[in-house]
């Protein structure tokens, strides 16, 4: 008999939804469950209040300029005086909704900061009205001194200073990777036939990169055990001492295991490091915040390690295509780049030579910029100004949330949600401080195997194709979930997202995959001769 879903064997996991997707909503007596969505549902409403409320100052400062004209006509923001104006406007609208937080704020960045309220005002009000082009193209240098000190508190620890950071402010971190790539090849940091290590499981399209025409690399799967918590085994993190091997690419906390790297595996990546002081490391650290102590890569070691951070998941914002690289300002990278042979080096001064009469001072992140524009456009880079500074929103609403009472929130949010999808599903959920849940895997052999005993579990992976499940969970219960072999996991397993649907649907899921699990317990114990038990 043709299986009818072979012809999807070979899809990407967010092409494979879609497919999923139609099946799971093609009946109309039920309500399609989409649980493979990574999106959150839930958002930070305080720096959206404050945005709006500045939108509205800075448009009175706009038309400041032309008050005498009654078309709706305005002009450029004025430094002088504007935090007089500023004050008038608290004080007018005080009971306004998001206006206290916009004065914590400025009394923030002025106190706690030790930068000058009136430019972090004019800045604010000049970018939110998006009327002048990135200046400079990498970061506003207000945003990027208050975006730094969100990154170095929530990713680093505080373990290095704000100072030593440079960031470059782009649109999500799916724009910066594919910036870091492209600049990585152009500059010979890379090429056809490298290796790249790939810390699995992560997300599918990071997979896909390193295969792609463009880059043509060798990709070195460095495996993180189930049994370990999802952690990196020794053994294999000790593949990137091959020489061979010119970057280790991982997700931290990992997607979908959503687990952080503890700090065993931390130490083993700076002994690593100390082996292979010309490892590059790139880390997507965007589910960092959802975590207790977290600690990226680059707080142990900074001088190799490219940061990547969207603001797209903690604080709900995915519309808005916000991210950040991050770089030490005493980076291998740069290193690197003034180590390239001659014959290198002229192709690159070629490339560079319309932006500065010195390119091989031209640092690896002021590359990534230019490249991002195809170097010509260099003076047009940048993420848009009103993005920044709603950017900047975001980092002080957690900078000034001492008590950490948002992350609290959200937090719960999650493994409420968690708790009850593991209640209905009748099993017990393993407690792990280094784990963030926002995604979770189901293991239907492992789920199997504590519910109903080892010789289910042998049949349920004997009999059970996994990619055929998954169409099978759709059709039959309208729930949809992303193969977890698709982000390089090695036993089959169905991705859950903890973030995109309400309690109840969870407990709706959880029930309907116990529901599917006892027929198939009852097929099994037809075939073996058994009687199932009573339910």
């Amino acid at each position: 008999m043709t299986n009818p879903y072979e012809k999807y064997a070979s899809l990407s996991p967010f092409e494979l939804k879609d497919a999923l997707i139609d099946l799971a909503s093609s009946k109309t007596d039920r309500m399609m469950l989409n649980a493979g969505r990574g999106n959150p549902n839930f958002l930070a409403t305080l720096p959206r209040r404050g945005f709006w409320r500045l939108g509205l100052f800075a448009t009175e400062e706009a038309e400041l300029s032309y008050s005498y004209l009654p078309h709706g006509i305005g002009g450029l923001p004025r430094l002088d005086g504007i935090e007089a104006r500023f004050d008038a406007f608290l004080s007018r609208e005080h009971q306004q909704p998001g206006v206290a937080f916009l004065s914590r704020a400025v009394s923030y960045v002025r106190d706690q900061l030790g930068l000058s309220a009136s430019a972090f005002l004019h800045e604010m009000v000049e970018g939110i009205l998006g009327a002048n082009y990135p200046v400079p193209p990498r970061m506003l240098r207000i945003s990027e001194k208050i975006t730094r000190e969100y990154i170095v508190k929530e990713m680093i620890g505080g373990l290095i200073s704000a100072e030593d950071v440079d960031l470059f402010a782009v649109e999500g971190g799916t724009a910066a990777m594919t910036y870091l790539f492209n600049t990585l090849r152009t500059n010979g940091l890379v090429k056809a036939g490298d290796k790249v290590a790939m810390g699995a499981p992560i997300f599918t399209p990071y997979i896909e990169i390193p295969k792609l025409e463009d880059y043509r690399l060798e990709s070195v799967m460095i495996n993180a055990s189930p049994e370990q918590n999802w952690q990196y085994p020794d053994e294999e993190l000790d593949k990137l001492l091959d020489p061979e091997v010119k970057i280790f690419f991982c997700v931290n906390p990992s997607n979908p295991a959503s687990v952080k790297m503890d700090n065993r595996s931390l130490e083993k990546m700076a002994k690593i490091v100390e082996q292979r002081p010309d490892l590059i490391i790139l880390t997507d650290d965007v589910y960092g915040t959802f975590a207790k102590d977290f600690k990226s890569l680059f707080a142990t070691c900074p001088q190799n390690t490219i940061l990547v951070y969207s603001f797209s998941k903690y604080f709900g914002a995915t519309g808005w295509r916000l991210g950040v690289i991050a770089t030490h300002q005493n980076n291998i990278l740069d290193d690197k780049i003034a180590n390239l042979s001659a014959e290198e080096k002229n192709r690159l001064h070629e490339r560079y030579t319309s932006l500065t009469p010195d390119v091989a001072a031209l640092r690896f992140l002021d590359r990534v910029v230019a490249d991002s524009r195809s170097v010509a456009l260099n003076h047009t880079a940048g993420l848009s100004t009103p993005q920044q500074v709603q950017m900047v929103l975001f980092s002080l609403f957690a900078l000034m949330d001492g008590d950490n009472g948002y992350k609290a929130a959200v937090s719960e949010i999650i493994r409420r949600r968690q708790a009850v999808l593991y209640r209905e599903l009748g099993i017990t959920h393993k407690e792990d401080d280094n784990a963030v849940d926002y995604y979770t895997l189901l293991d239907l052999e492992a789920i199997s195997r504590q519910v109903y005993g080892d010789d289910f579990a042998r049949w349920v992976q004997q009999t059970l194709n996994p990619t055929d499940l998954l169409f099978r969970i759709a059709d039959e219960t309208g729930i949809v979930m992303l193969p977890g072999s698709g982000f390089g996991t090695q036993q089959p397993a169905g991705r859950i997202s903890l973030a995109n649907l309400n309690e109840y649907e969870y407990a709706a899921i959880g029930k309907a995959l116990r529901n599917m699990m006892e027929h198939y317990f009852r097929e099994f114990s037809l075939n073996a001769g058994n009687t199932p038990p009573a339910q």
